[in-house]
């Protein structure tokens, strides 16, 4: 299994501000598999647990499904610009409030200006 896996539903639980614990109680997962898909530890998770998973967190299937590499690359490729990624979606349905909203924005304008080069 991809390590992006785990890391999408860390960023996406962490988002929502949930508990592994209340993903259990929510999902029926396991709080044990739920931490081993987020640590990568869980290989080969199931398509039933991805979808139960995307539902809860509010997030597409298929993003879910991408990041565990059951897609193809030409299915991705070709999908990609259709669908939001997991985490853009866990932001969209995530209810910030404006201040939030603006911290968020602010945030992603440092990590962009970090990653290219300041033309002079």
């Amino acid at each position: 299994m991809s390590d992006r896996l785990g890391e999408e539903l860390r960023r996406i639980r962490n988002i929502r501000g949930v508990s592994l614990r209340k993903v259990q109680d929510e999902t029926g997962i396991s709080n044990a598999y739920l931490s081993q898909l987020e640590t990568g530890k869980a290989e080969n998770p199931s398509p039933h647990i991805l979808h139960k998973l995307a539902e809860f967190y509010g997030v597409p299937y298929e993003s879910l499904m991408d990041a565990a590499g059951y897609l193809q690359p030409q299915n991705v490729k070709t999908t990609a610009q259709k669908r939001l990624s997991a985490i853009q979606a866990a932001l969209l349905s995530a209810d910030l409030d404006a201040k939030e909203q603006n911290e968020v924005a602010d945030f992603i304008g440092f990590l962009r200006s970090r990653a290219r080069p300041r033309s002079k």
